[in-house]
């Protein structure tokens, strides 16, 4: 499984990561972007099976990348799950009526994450 994790900043990236190895889940390869520009063009490069976002980014935020995920055939069934801080009902509610998979809030446990993922991926 190749995911691809979409945080401005390469710390909550990496912690992301780590949370991700520690929750069990056997990942191939792990990909990175700190924007919605980034990441559509790492998944025009790659294989991408999940993608991993924050909502709040610089260029392009998480909803714009979700739409822009969402509205084409390549990769509409990616699975998405959003990993923010953001916890405002009509910007959740947003994502969640574009398709999103899960939605995890910052603070997260490895447990929460692993958890959302068995939930996501099965």
């Amino acid at each position: 499984m190749n995911v691809l994790i979409v945080d401005d900043s390469a710390t909550m990236r990496k912690i992301i990561l780590r949370t991700i190895r520690q929750s069990g889940y056997k990942v191939d390869e792990v990909l990175e972007a700190g924007n919605g520009k980034e990441a559509l063009e790492v998944i025009k490069n790659n294989q991408v099976d999940l993608v991993m976002t924050d909502i709040n980014m610089p260029e392009m935020n998480g909803l714009e990348l979700i739409e822009a995920l969402k509205s084409s055939e390549a990769t509409q069934n990616i699975p998405i799950l959003v990993i923010s801080t953001e916890g405002a009902e009509d910007v959740v509610g947003k994502a969640q009526a574009l398709g999103i998979s899960g939605f995890v809030r910052k603070p997260f446990t490895p447990q929460k994450i692993g958890e959302t993922l068995k939930s996501v991926l099965g």
